[in-house]
């Protein structure tokens, strides 16, 4: 970065405030100096001041609320490690400090000497079922160790040299095409690899002249499979869909199905396969055939699951509108005034019993009533695409995947409630989600189905264009998945909630009556409106009806995205579709709902997911996380991680979730350390409870279950750690790593640990250094033998 004088900053500063909209507001502004500076810049803040209608203050309020806004400058590239829930029971804390030690940055600082690299904990980055995920730049890589951190900065360097390659262009227009290779490029599949395995097939495609099409698909959600590559070939019902595919066995799985043309190709081809021997004995082995004789985990990921919200998963033309509309898509909205009235509309969502899938399931026909009746001649409509919830990652995919079914949903809220004015507010940890959002909207706008930024009236028609939707990034902030906090961001303020009533169907953004749902709840109602809602209804209990997206994730063997009826019991979701836990390891508890929910024990799994069954026992749909924990996972720790995530959230407005939370915390840090007080579980019991009645918005009211959930199943863990004893051998500061006569002297501890205490002494047993020892955990989990204890 080129060195910055206070004359280029105000200079840049003026031209940006000259030239921005008002979408985004004040937060809007701060995201784009930080775009361009790396950090916020004293003097940049000040010049704002001074040429913008923002005062100091508000400035100051933002900059320092929203976790995203840096004060100091950064490193030139940022390395963000996802500190969600799968991740840190992965190993995402020993991850960041790995970092630190690879790039000689002291425990206490942020940024190398070089300022080449800046590491921060990132909330979540929506790929939990690759635990542990890390982002640099715009590069996601899961599951990372601390063995691999320097395999990771090497990648990310030798990638960032190829910026001036183009990328593999998909969806090719030759008529004479045999078939189709297809596979998703979502930020998930990304992290796995995916991008370079079709980078590879497009390469191995124009090489060989083969007459092959790639295609980019919507997700599958089999995220233990990815890069999962689906061969169709013309004139074959057939699909033929390989797991696991990497760069390196791109060429073997599309020989295996597609010969070149032409009889030099054909030639290259066997010569190459011959030298090569791609697609025999290991590579073979690698690159599984996933068809439902062969694969039987795949088939059990698929059974029980009910695409509604996800319909077409797996499918191409997701991505382009007319992709979208040859597959009935628009025709629901199309339905909406043409030959369903709007109390049609509504009264068909309340006869779904449709709910909000996400927090406590308010009925949205309720909501749309509301809106409607409100006495106002403007009304505003809002996504909640934030997904703030550490171990949830089901908006991110369905945004990246299912564009144009999240805008058709909104675009018949808009049309059923007399709305003009949209947003989607996106965490800004999902710039890909972003990129595609815009560019469907883009699309909608070209197409007359919504309006454009320069359009200035709207048409009477029923059936014309009436919606104008933009696109907001968040900077940063949990609580502003509370829908008051939410506006207050999409006004470009600090995100702090308010009482209510008014509600913000009455009073909302800018004063107007506000509809504020999330991405599963609007991306359900064209299904309902085009299949009826006796047909979603069917689905569920009589008090959750229809089906329900999760994020399966955490030590569970097949994770990945689902849609379940609702009614499915915990038990069928963690063992039939995710597989259970690997071998030699026992469930424990599963984590449901984020930090507003709570910890499922293994003996209450028969627990089916309805609103009101998860509230029986402590735990809430929330967003629909669910992060499955073992034997090797401590419940005090756990509740110390989420503990630690609501008091750093907490928008500091309420004093009883800011103190209460503060002290909550204090108590657990001290029980993870070995230094826990006789009567501590009691305290923990009373500041939960006033929390959880004092706190003003429903993020406030359930910071404690995590830690109220946990002591009423495991309250043995707290009083073992009271003693300095922690059961599962994970807190560090009442543990040591010993290594037990069943060692085979492998070396594979010796090879991943980051600090150097295991030195490889082959087919003998080894030994662990205690004074260097770290207690990462990286040689137990990599010890063939568990030959490695934790005691």
């Amino acid at each position: 970065m080129t060195h910055l004088t206070d004359e280029k900053v105000i200079e840049w500063v003026d031209q940006m405030a000259a030239s921005h909209t008002a979408v985004g507001g004040l937060v809007g502004l701060l995201q784009e100096i930080q775009a361009r500076f790396g950090y916020l810049p004293v003097m940049a803040l000040t010049r704002l001041a001074e040429v913008s209608d923002h005062t100091p203050a508000q400035i100051s309020g933002a900059a320092t609320f929203y976790s995203q806004f840096r004060l100091q400058p950064a490193g030139e590239h940022m390395i963000s490690v996802c500190v969600g829930t799968a991740c840190h029971v992965k190993g995402a804390p020993q991850l960041i400090e790995a970092f630190k030690r690879h790039l000689n940055i002291a425990p206490d600082q942020d940024t190398d000497a070089e300022r080449r690299f800046t590491i921060e904990g990132v909330a979540c980055l929506g790929c939990c079922m690759l635990a542990p995920a890390v982002r640099i730049g715009d590069l996601i890589y899961g599951p990372v160790t601390a063995a691999n951190v320097d395999g990771v900065i090497d990648d990310f360097l030798l990638e960032s040299a190829k910026t001036d390659e183009a990328e593999a262009p998909l969806d090719s227009d030759d008529d004479l095409i045999e078939g189709e290779a297809r596979l998703c490029l979502c930020s998930s599949c990304r992290a796995a690899g995916a991008d370079r395995t079709a980078a590879r097939i497009q390469t191995v495609i124009r090489e060989f002249d083969l007459p092959v099409r790639l295609r980019e698909t919507a997700c599958t959600g089999i995220s233990f499979e990815t890069p999962l590559v689906e061969i169709a070939a013309r004139g074959d019902e057939r699909r033929f869909r390989y797991g696991c595919v990497d760069e390196t066995m791109a060429e073997g799985v599309l020989f295996a199905h597609f010969s070149p043309a032409r009889w030099s190709r054909k030639l290259k081809a066997f010569t190459r396969r011959g030298v090569s021997r791609l697609y025999d004995g290991a590579e073979r082995a690698r690159a599984r055939s996933l068809t439902a004789s062969v694969d039987e985990g795949t088939e059990a990921f698929a059974k029980g699951q009910v695409r509604i919200a996800t319909a077409r998963a797996g499918e191409p033309g997701n991505l382009d509108l007319a992709g979208y509309q040859a597959a009935g898509g628009f025709q629901a909205l199309a339905k909406c005034g043409n030959e369903l009235t709007s109390d049609d509309v509504i009264d068909m969502l309340a006869a779904a019993g449709l709910r909000g899938r996400g927090g406590a399931g308010f009925p949205t026909a309720e909501k749309w009533r509301a809106v409607r009746a409100a006495d106002s001649a403007e009304k505003v409509l809002i996504c909640n695409a934030d997904e703030g919830d550490p171990g949830a990652f089901m908006d991110r995919m369905m945004v990246e995947s299912f564009p144009f079914r999240l805008i058709e949903g909104m675009a018949i809220a808009a049309r059923v409630l007399g709305i003009q004015e949209g947003f989607v507010y996106v965490r800004a940890e999902y710039p890909l989600a972003v990129r595609r959002l815009s560019a469907a909207i883009a699309m909608c706008e070209k197409a007359g189905i919504l309006l454009a930024e320069t359009t200035e009236t709207f048409s009477n028609s029923d059936s014309s264009a009436r919606l104008r939707l933009n696109v907001i990034q968040g900077a940063g902030a949990f609580v502003c998945g509370e829908e008051t906090a939410l506006i207050a961001a999409v006004e470009g303020g600090r995100g702090e909630p308010r009482l209510r009533p008014p509600y913000p169907s009455q009073r909302g953004l800018r004063g107007q009556p506000t509809l504020v749902n999330n991405v599963e709840t609007f991306s359900v109602i064209p299904w309902i409106i085009q299949h009826g809602a006796a047909a979603f209804a069917a689905w569920g209990t009589a008090d959750s009806r229809g089906t329900k997206t999760f994020a399966l994730a955490g030590k569970v063997r097949r994770g990945g995205l689902i849609e379940v009826p609702m009614g499915m019991t915990i038990r069928q979701i963690v063992n039939d579709i995710g597989g259970g836990v690997e071998p030699g390891r026992t469930l424990k508890a599963v984590q449901v709902g984020g930090p507003s929910g709570g910890c499922v024990p293994a003996a209450l799994l028969d627990t089916p997911v309805d609103y009101t069954a998860l509230n029986h026992v402590g735990a809430m749909m929330g967003s629909g996380g669910m992060v499955v924990l073992d034997n090797t996972d401590c419940m005090v720790d756990v509740a110390r991680y989420f503990m630690t995530f609501i008091q750093d959230e907490s928008c500091g407005k309420c004093t009883c979730c800011r103190i209460g939370t503060w002290e909550m915390l204090a108590i657990l840090e001290r029980l993870c350390a070995g230094k826990g007080r006789p009567g501590d579980v009691e305290e923990l019991k009373r500041l939960g409870e006033i929390v959880r009645t004092g706190s003003l918005c429903g993020l406030g009211k359930t910071a404690p279950n995590p830690v109220l959930s946990t002591l009423a199943f495991f309250e043995d863990e707290y009083l073992a750690h009271i003693q300095g004893h922690c059961p599962a051998g994970k807190c560090r500061d009442l543990i040591h790593f010993t290594i037990s006569d069943r060692c085979i002297g492998c070396t594979r501890c010796a090879q991943v640990c980051p600090a150097g205490a295991i030195q490889p002494t082959p087919y003998r047993k080894h030994d662990i250094d205690d004074s260097l020892c770290i207690r990462c955990g990286a040689c137990r989990n990599a010890c063939p033998s568990s030959a490695i204890q934790a005691r």
